[in-house]
């Protein structure tokens, strides 16, 4: 896995002006658009105008230091992210598969667009000192030249066509997250307090990447959303982002995606021979087997034309009357485990242990705060803020 590290760490310069203070532009506008601000609020916060904020955005001024170190701390990045130039990552940005777009939601996509370039980077910075998998993943592409869209008969043959792919038989898969990363994806699981993010998926170049949200109290559901986007990766790596700002267009892509999702982790050719009741106790010991919640098995059910219309809705309104639409039995503590990503948080640990790669240099590095990068990589809180002494790095990576 190791490679002999060679110029690991490239260093950006940052644009100075005549008096000796630094800011690049685009570092700042990035800042505040992963903090989820408008210019008005990031103003309000450091006392100066919303014109003052957009001055500084399109690099026609300079805030004064006590400005830059306030906009630092209340955009939570240390001065020295906003003095860096570009970070080289594996290659050109796919679209991002996000669940919606609109008004509503395009403060959080947007804001979704920089966590992506940051686990990019963050990745790349390790490619030099370690071997990752493999990106080991088939693609696809719609029979139908005309409408672009999958049949359902297709997602169903496409999805029993990658299990044979990976080599699962028809059983239930034990941790699809760890499947992923077997195959060469990068997977971070990071919770973003107060924004509604379960999952998206993107390509930089030929390595494929899946961001998850950690605040799930759902297994069984955060194991579907692992799915879903192994289906995008699958299904729509030819898709552009015009296609994806397409209401219309995404609402389909999003449906091939939960057929996909459903068909991969329920396969058609076993599943239904387990459904020997439409009585609701009966998926408590299924969802023990196969880790996917109940609705989600109903619903499987209902495509697969197990359950007519009437037991699908009967089976709803108990669900509903259990009170188990947010959660169900199993989840939350105690029930199925959350699958938590391993390959990133392993290389991390290894480069780090090694000395490879120091704690202060990835930092400078990266640029952005010590506390993202624990997030994306997996890194115990404080392992690269606390003094070494403090830290507990494992080398033995178990």
């Amino acid at each position: 896995m190791e490679k002999t590290p060679n110029n690991v760490l490239q260093f950006p310069t940052a644009a100075r002006d005549d008096s000796g203070r630094l800011l690049i532009p685009a570092r700042l506008l990035e800042a505040r658009i992963a903090k989820m601000m408008t210019q008005t609020d990031l103003a309000s916060r450091i006392g100066v105008s919303r014109q003052a904020v957009s001055s500084y955005e399109a690099g026609l001024k300079l805030p004064e230091a006590e400005t830059m170190y306030a906009m630092a701390n209340v955009l939570e990045q240390p001065v020295a992210f906003f003095t860096r130039g570009d970070l080289p990552s594996f290659g050109p940005a796919s679209a991002n598969f996000y669940r919606k777009v609109g008004a509503d939601t395009k403060r959080r996509n947007l804001a979704c667009d920089k966590f992506s370039d940051w686990l990019g980077q963050t990745a790349f910075v390790f490619d030099k000192a370690v071997n990752y998998p493999e990106v080991n993943l088939p693609s696809f592409e719609p029979s139908s030249q005309s409408s672009n869209r999958y049949s359902d008969d297709e997602i169903e043959d496409i999805a029993e066509k990658v299990r044979d792919h990976f080599g699962l038989g028809l059983g239930p898969i034990s941790n699809v997250v760890r499947l992923l990363e077997s195959k060469g994806v990068i997977v971070s699981r990071v919770a973003i307090k107060g924004e509604k993010i379960e999952a998206f998926s993107f390509w930089r170049g030929d390595r494929a990447f899946v961001f998850l949200a950690s605040d799930k109290d759902s297994a069984a559901r955060s194991r579907l959303d692992a799915a879903h986007e192994l289906g995008h990766l699958c299904l729509h790596r030819w898709v552009g982002a015009e296609e994806i700002e397409n209401q219309k267009t995404l609402k389909e892509i999003e449906r091939e995606a939960d057929r996909f999702a459903g068909a991969f982790l329920l396969p058609r050719r076993s599943f239904p021979n387990e459904i020997y009741s439409p009585r609701l106790m009966a998926f408590l010991d299924l969802k023990q087997r196969w880790k996917v919640s109940i609705q989600a098995m109903v619903y499987r059910c209902k495509t697969l034309g197990i359950f007519d219309e009437q037991q699908t809705t009967n089976l709803y309104k108990e669900i509903s009357r259990k009170k188990w639409r947010t959660k169900e039995p199993y989840d939350g503590e105690g029930g199925i485990p959350l699958e938590q990503p391993l390959l990133l948080t392993k290389v991390a640990e290894m480069v780090l242990a090694a000395g490879q790669i120091k704690r202060d240099e990835l930092s400078s590095a990266l640029g952005f705060s010590p506390d993202w990068i624990e997030r994306l990589t997996g890194l115990p809180s404080g392992s690269l803020s606390k003094p070494v002494d403090e830290v507990e790095v494992n080398p033995t990576l178990k």
